[in-house]
C-alpha cells in the first residue's frame, strides 16, 4: 500500500466513502423524515445532507491504514501527481447535489460528489449516485462513478453527444438570463433536470451535447468533482466567458460567472461562441 500515491488512495477512499454517504441518502429517504431546513431563498438541506457530510468528512479526514482495497487502486497515478502531499491537496465535498430534487422525489438526479484539486485544478473525482437503477429487476440502487486526470474515467461506459444539440440546463433554479443563454443556442432540445453531478453525467452518457447554465447559482463544491471526471473523458467545463474556475481552498466559493461544459472541445467551443458577449459582460459584472 506504502508504494501507492496519494493521490489514488485518496480517490479510492472518496469512491468507499461516496458508497456509505449513498447508504445515508436511501436510509434517510426510507425513515420517510427528511428533516428539512432552509438555509436561504431556494436553498434546502436535510437529514440526509448533514448525515452524509458527517460521514465523508470524517473518513477522509482520518489516516488510510485499513483502506479498502478497490479497482481504483490499479491506475497508473500521473507522473505529475505521484509526490503530491496532503497539504497540497484541496477536497471539495457536496454531501447531497440536488437537494431540491431530493425533497421534492426526483431521486436519480441526486449524487454525492468528491472533487480532489491540486494546485488549484480539479485532478480526480467521484459522483455516486444512490438511487440510480442499473436494472429493474435485480432491485439494486446505486453506482459510482470516478475519474483521474490522464487516467480515465470508471464506472459507467462513455457515450458519444446526441446527433442533434441537446442542452441541459437546470430544473429550478432559471430566470431570464438563463434563459437568454439557452435561445442563443439554437438546440433542437433542451433537458432540464437538477444538480451539477447529473447534467454532467447526461453529457457523459450521451443524453446532452452541451451542459449550460449562465447564472450564479451554483459551488465550487457543485462543479470540482464534475469538471474532474469530465476532463478525465475529455470533456471540458469552465464558466461561460470560458475560463475554468479554481479551485484552492482560499477561493470565494460561489461559480459566479455560471457553468459551461461540453463532452468535448469542439461543442465547447461551439457554445462559448454562440453566447452573445453582451451576456457574457452582464454575468461578469454582476
Amino acid at each position: 500500500m506504502s508504494n501507492v500515491p496519494l493521490i489514488v488512495r485518496l480517490l479510492a477512499s472518496s469512491v468507499s466513502v461516496a458508497n456509505r454517504a449513498g447508504k445515508i441518502v436511501r436510509d434517510v429517504m426510507t425513515k420517510g423524515e427528511l428533516g428539512i431546513v432552509e438555509k436561504g431563498k431556494d436553498d434546502y438541506q436535510t437529514e440526509a445532507d448533514r448525515s452524509a457530510q458527517k460521514c465523508i468528512i470524517a473518513s477522509l479526514a482520518a489516516q488510510y491504514p485499513k483502506l479498502n482495497i478497490i479497482d481504483v487502486l490499479s491506475l497508473q497515478c500521473p507522473l505529475n501527481l505521484r509526490g503530491v502531499k496532503e497539504e497540497d491537496i484541496v477536497v471539495w465535498v457536496d454531501p447531497l447535489d440536488g437537494t431540491s430534487e431530493y425533497t421534492q422525489g426526483f431521486l436519480e438526479h441526486v449524487t454525492v460528489l468528491i472533487g480532489i484539486s491540486v494546485n488549484e485544478k480539479p485532478v480526480a473525482g467521484v459522483i455516486h449516485q444512490p438511487f440510480f437503477k442499473a436494472t429493474v429487476e435485480d432491485g439494486k440502487l446505486g453506482r459510482t462513478i470516478w475519474g483521474l486526470q490522464d487516467a480515465g474515467v470508471g464506472g459507467f461506459t462513455l457515450a458519444p453527444p446526441p446527433d442533434s444539440l441537446v442542452i441541459t440546463t437546470t430544473r429550478s433554479h432559471s430566470n431570464p438570463v438563463v434563459e437568454q443563454a439557452l435561445q442563443s443556442m439554437n438546440a433542437s432540445q433542451i433537458v432540464r433536470v437538477g444538480g451539477a453531478g447529473y447534467k454532467v453525467l447526461q453529457l457523459l452518457e450521451g443524453k446532452a451535447s452541451i451542459y449550460l447554465f449562465a447564472s450564479p447559482g451554483c459551488k465550487k463544491w457543485d462543479t470540482c468533482a464534475p469538471e474532474a471526471v469530465l476532463s478525465a473523458a475529455g470533456g471540458r467545463l469552465t464558466d461561460i466567458i470560458g475560463t475554468f474556475y479554481k479551485y484552492g481552498a482560499n477561493e470565494p466559493k460561489p461559480n459566479k460567472t455560471g457553468v459551461l461544459a461540453a463532452v468535448n472541445d469542439q461543442l465547447h467551443g461551439y457554445a462559448l461562441d454562440r453566447l452573445p458577449q453582451e451576456l457574457k459582460d452582464t454575468l461578469a459584472n454582476k
